[in-house]
């Protein structure tokens, strides 16, 4: 029982300091013009922090500025990056679907579909 409530405690510690080292490094990357989203999901442009106040000028669009609690800076967004090189497999086929795809179940012949009356 008690190894139980040690190893307990131990991963307590451990998640507490994870969450400390996650925090310091947020902040460090918050600083005027990093892009960020706010903890209630709207994006932005740092212009300006206010230690003394804890507040945020946070621009959302060209024109529109939002004064923030620093605290409610959820993660700086950056750049994902693009891969460039494409490759293709033995497994793309012209024409096929990929899985999820939805496609078009109208046939494609040319000819119009008629049918003979019995007369």
């Amino acid at each position: 029982m008690l190894a139980v409530l040690a190893v307990l405690i131990f991963f307590m510690f451990r998640n507490s300091r994870k969450r400390q080292s996650d925090a310091r490094n947020l902040q460090a990357k918050v600083q005027p013009g990093a892009k960020v989203m706010t903890n209630f999901g709207v994006f932005g442009t740092i212009l300006s922090i206010d230690e003394d106040e804890s507040q945020v000028l946070l621009e959302t669009s060209p024109g529109t500025v939002l004064t923030v609690h620093r605290q409610t800076i959820a993660r700086v967004v950056e750049p994902a990056e693009v891969d460039t090189t494409t490759e293709v497999g033995h497994d793309d086929v012209e024409g096929e679907p990929e899985f999820g795809e939805r496609v078009d179940d109208t046939p494609t012949d040319e000819s119009p579909d008629t049918k003979k009356s019995d007369d």
